[in-house]
């Protein structure tokens, strides 16, 4: 479809499926900065836990 032919109904619809990806995005970009601060603790308990080990 060319700008020429679009109605503002494609337009509009274009717009809200738009919209609606952004959200979903957002929404797993959000996740993922959770899951990543979720493991960077992991990380630092298994840090804390090896550094208590005594040497052998």
């Amino acid at each position: 479809m060319t700008r020429a032919t679009e109605t503002p109904t494609d337009i509009a619809t274009t717009v809200v499926s738009l919209a609606t990806e952004a959200t979903e995005l957002e929404t797993r970009v959000n996740e993922l900065r959770q899951e990543l601060a979720n493991l960077k603790d992991r990380m630092r308990a298994i840090s804390t836990a090896l550094q208590q080990i005594p040497p052998t």
